[in-house]
């Protein structure tokens, strides 16, 4: 049943995301008079097709991955329709579109979920949970203004924040009885995942009434939470703060989305049978794809060749000169960052599959 589980949920998001990113290239590119050859969803061999128009539309065999094939995306051509014959702002959209259609699915999730709250939260304490450490420092009504010497606005900064420290002492300023007090906060600490230890958050924070503006709110202010949790591992790696073997590889993210999915399904069935398990099953689910897409939208941005962010670099270097960079050397740097980028995947891969090994003989 788990495997079965990690496989449906595992090709159900990575999909989606796909199908989402590629759309977000079909769109714009459709809409900017760019011709479209094929948009595919999945990789291999082709299990359907039909066509419409110029663009072929097909399911392919292997469900991971899809393209939106442009003409003269990758080599020149003399269509005046062409994606490389486009104008720059307009070749630019269809580049940056996949990655906002990805962050925009993020936003919708996160928005549903913060309409499934019964209260939005704030930054006050209500109150502590058993076996609290904070409250040796921390008291009810205190409204925690910074950590770590940055303001908070939200439970959302305060939450992101806290995850960011690594030894559990937080310096903390605190509004008490209309003073602002600086603090130092001990937390317990737990282990994430290899490596990473967390503080624990053992208090409640007071919550708001629920309005159509604070749920928007909220969840654009989850969203960019994402955001910062996204360029702020990019930055660890750099620094050194995180290991290239504490990265994740599909592997790795299929291994936690079947993992979610279970313990939704459990948590659920137990509560109220089939249905209920897999309400919680798909919820579960989605918490998780919210974060993975967001991720995907930002990474997919990065400056890397082969990623649509080193297309969109070639592009600024082209607004610069006045005139293309070369097919010839776009193709050779695309063709180099790609290698290194099924390398990367290729290391981090082994990493997963370590580490799955190493769990079922420990366990």
């Amino acid at each position: 049943m788990n495997i079965l589980f990690t496989i449906i949920a595992a090709v159900f998001v990575f999909s989606l995301l796909i199908f989402v990113h590629e759309l977000g290239h079909f769109i714009t590119a459709k809409a900017s008079g760019i011709q479209v050859n094929e948009f595919a969803l999945g990789m291999g061999p082709k299990l359907l097709s039909f066509g419409s128009g110029e663009t072929v539309y097909s399911l392919r065999l292997f469900p991971i991955g899809g393209f939106c094939a442009m003409e003269g995306e990758d080599e020149e051509s003399h269509n005046p329709r062409a994606f490389g014959n486009a104008a720059l702002w307009k070749r630019a959209i269809v580049l940056v579109a996949g990655s906002a259609m990805n962050l925009l699915l993020g936003l919708l999730v996160l928005t549903w979920f913060s309409s499934q709250l019964s209260l939005i939260g704030t930054t006050q304490v209500a109150r502590f949970t058993e076996n609290a450490v904070t409250n040796q420092v921390l008291q009810p009504g205190d409204i925690i203004t910074r950590v770590g010497g940055k303001k908070v606005r939200t439970s959302n900064d305060l939450q992101y924040r806290l995850i960011r420290d690594r030894d559990g002492i937080v310096e903390m300023e605190v509004e008490r009885e209309g003073k602002l007090i600086p603090l130092t906060v001990t937390f317990a600490m737990v282990e994430a995942d290899e490596g990473i230890f967390l503080p624990v958050l053992d208090f409640m924070v007071v919550g708001v009434e629920k309005t159509p503006g604070r749920v928007i709110a909220n969840a654009f202010d989850w969203t960019g939470m994402y955001i910062k949790q996204v360029w702020g591992s990019l930055v660890d790696l750099i620094t050194g703060r995180f290991s290239l073997a504490q990265l994740s590889g599909p592997v790795g993210v299929t291994s936690v989305i079947g993992e979610a999915a279970s313990s939704g399904y459990a948590a659920g069935y137990q509560q109220g049978g089939f249905w209920e398990g897999f309400r919680q099953s798909l919820q579960s689910i989605l918490h998780l794809m919210s974060f993975i897409t967001v991720n995907l939208g930002v990474f997919n941005l990065l400056p890397f060749p082969a990623l649509d962010g080193g297309r969109l670099f070639f592009l600024a270097i082209e607004a610069v000169r006045r005139k293309p960079v070369p097919a010839k050397y776009e193709s050779f740097v695309t063709a180099a960052g790609f290698m290194l980028l099924i390398g990367l995947i290729v290391v981090v891969t082994f990493n997963d599959i370590v580490k799955l090994v190493s769990s079922f003989w420990g366990g």
